[in-house]
């Protein structure tokens, strides 16, 4: 099986139809959608209503920091952050707002853990920035591959037997579709990029294919219309700085 995993699509309408484009056209065969459906994006109710149809139609879900912040707003937050939340919970109806509450921290599925931030205390929202932060999530859970987002980053970490971590960041530039080989014998940590909001100086937007037979993860890189998604997000009176940091990937 064929595994699309999408993270932080961040109300993002644009990236989000270019991933799932891209996704159905490499020939997946399941969905997995690791949270923050909604904040910074200018189309939190188009976003969160595609999920709710995809978790319908078989899909896996599991709620993000910003998605519980809808709900629950002492959330900390930055401003710019805080400012688009508020905002979101004016644009999503009555099932949206429960599809987003009921969502679980984490799911598993075979010898998978999916999950937001990081594996040891998933409402804390810790970032998985470095291995140390790595090995404290894998060491929290027993799962042989885990997949988690939150930091907008894509890499990719193991820990071998002996407590040994490695880790891989995949090159960001545009193209460069990387596959790689999840070994047996290691406990692997899959970050995914983001959809909507990249960080790692890449504006296209990320997520990840994972082959189940072939125990292979790739990295996924695609570009959207970025000056369309901007645009909604100024039109809409949201923080200008949500809207300038999709050119530059940061």
């Amino acid at each position: 099986m064929r595994l699309a995993i999408f993270a932080d699509i961040h109300a993002n309408k644009q990236a989000f139809t270019a991933c799932l484009d891209d996704a159905r056209a490499r020939g997946t065969d399941r969905i997995i959608l690791l949270g923050d459906f909604v904040g910074y994006g200018a189309d939190p109710d188009w976003v969160v209503e595609t999920a709710m149809a995809l978790v319908a139609d078989g899909a896996l879900a599991v709620a993000g920091n910003h998605d519980r912040a809808v709900g629950t707003p002492s959330e900390t937050m930055t401003a710019e952050a805080q400012a688009a939340i508020e905002w979101t919970r004016g644009r999503l109806g009555a099932a949206q707002r429960r599809f987003l509450a009921e969502l679980p921290l984490t799911a598993e599925d075979d010898d998978r853990l999916y999950i937001h931030a990081e594996a040891s205390q998933p409402a804390r929202w810790r970032y998985v920035r470095e291995t140390a932060d790595a090995a404290r999530s894998l060491a929290a859970n027993p799962a042989q591959l885990s997949f988690c987002g939150h930091i907008h980053q894509p890499a990719l970490y193991s820990m071998s037997m002996a407590g040994k971590m490695t880790q891989f960041v995949p090159p960001a530039i545009p193209g460069a579709d990387v596959p790689v080989q999840l070994l047996h014998g290691r406990q692997w940590l899959a970050v995914m990029g983001s959809v909507g909001q990249p960080r790692d100086g890449n504006p296209a937007a990320a997520f990840a294919v994972y082959d189940t037979d072939q125990r292979e993860i790739t990295y996924c890189r695609v570009p959207y219309d970025v000056e369309a998604a901007a645009a909604a997000i100024r039109a809409n009176g949201l923080p200008p700085r949500l809207a300038d940091r999709l050119f530059e990937g940061r």
